[in-house]
Order: structure tokens, then C-alpha cells, then sequence
């Protein structure tokens, strides 16, 4: 069991489940959108960034960036993590259908691959003070921000490094400082 001091926010209650197996924290499910017509819960979500700080783990579709992005614009105080799943394509065990988007959400990922996303906080990699070493130059210098195949060679290490294709430039930073090391990009930009 991972015990976490920081709340983790996921959309539903299957995904909050599927981490109540691998999590000794407070995990608090948005309802999807319902989150932005829910106040109370949305100033809890507020207290604990201010307090303890929350993790913020969505989907990895276009509907979970929404919600992630929409929250991180409530929230102006405290600290905000983000842990990513990467995308798999397929459809989870109850329902008929698969998603709009043909990928996996929370609840159909694999607890190994969840206790990966969670390991920065279990280990203590996940601090105030340490220095990002990916940065908007990096990124520019190593090709992938600001050139003409940019969002292609983006797109590859994403795939590379078993992240969600649906991060933009600017927020594929953040993800690279907090999930992978340098020895792992390093590798990742070889194979493209």
C-alpha cells in the first residue's frame, strides 16, 4: 500500500477503486465535468492543495486533459501534481463499448503500471527543490519544440517513453521533470 500525505483526484468512482487497492490516501472523484457545478467539493479539492497538496490523475483522453487543465486553473494556491497513465487502446472489463477515443482510462490500467506513475511520491523524487532538468530550451535544442518536424519527434518520445500523446509542448515539460530520468530520455531520443 502506498500512503500518500496528498489527496489524488481521479474523474469517477471506478477509478477511485481501482487506486483504493494500491493507495492509503484521500482520493476524491470529480464526476467527470460535475466537479465545475459541484462548489463544496471543489473547495475541498482547494483546501487540501493549500494543506497537503493533490495529485491530479485523469484519463488520458482528451476528456481527462480538460478536466485536469480546468482544475489546475481553479485551483490558485497550494501545490498541484500531476501523475499521467500512458495510452492503451482497448475497451475496460464492464462496459459494452469502448471509449470515444479507443483508450483505457484509470480504471483499466494495470496496478503496476499505476504504482510506477505513484513511485516519485513513494520514493521522495517529488520535491520543491529540485532543479527541472527538462526544460523549454532543452526541448527546443534537442528538436522537439520550435522546429519543423517538432511535434512529430514529440509525438515519437511520448510513444517512446509510454506517455499520453495528447500532451502539448508546454505541458510535456512538467511530465518529463517528474516521471522520467535522464538516463531513460536519453535512451527514448536515441530509439526515435
Amino acid at each position: 500500500m502506498i500512503k500518500l500525505n496528498q489527496a489524488v483526484i481521479v474523474e469517477g468512482k471506478y477509478d477511485k477503486i481501482k487506486l483504493s487497492g494500491i493507495l492509503d490516501a484521500v482520493i476524491i472523484t470529480t464526476d467527470g465535468f460535475g466537479i465545475f457545478r459541484n462548489r463544496e467539493k471543489l473547495e475541498l479539492i482547494r483546501t487540501f492543495a493549500k494543506k497537503h497538496g493533490v495529485i491530479i490523475l485523469t484519463d488520458s483522453d482528451s476528456a481527462g486533459f480538460l478536466i485536469r487543465n480546468r482544475l489546475k486553473s481553479r485551483i490558485n494556491e497550494g501545490e498541484i501534481f500531476n501523475v499521467y497513465i500512458p495510452d492503451v487502446f482497448g475497451k475496460e472489463k464492464r462496459k459494452t463499448a469502448p471509449s470515444k477515443e479507443n483508450k483505457l482510462g484509470v480504471e483499466g490500467i494495470d496496478l503496476e503500471v499505476l504504482q510506477k506513475a505513484f513511485a516519485p511520491f513513494i520514493s521522495g523524487e517529488v520535491a520543491k527543490s529540485t532543479p527541472a532538468i527538462f526544460t523549454r530550451e532543452r526541448l527546443f535544442a534537442d528538436g522537439l519544440i520550435g522546429g519543423k518536424n517538432s511535434a512529430e519527434l514529440r509525438k515519437k518520445l511520448q510513444k517512446e517513453l509510454n506517455l499520453p500523446q495528447n500532451l502539448s509542448a508546454k505541458a510535456l515539460i512538467p511530465v518529463l521533470n517528474s516521471l522520467v530520468t535522464e538516463e531513460e530520455y536519453l535512451r527514448a531520443m536515441q530509439n526515435e
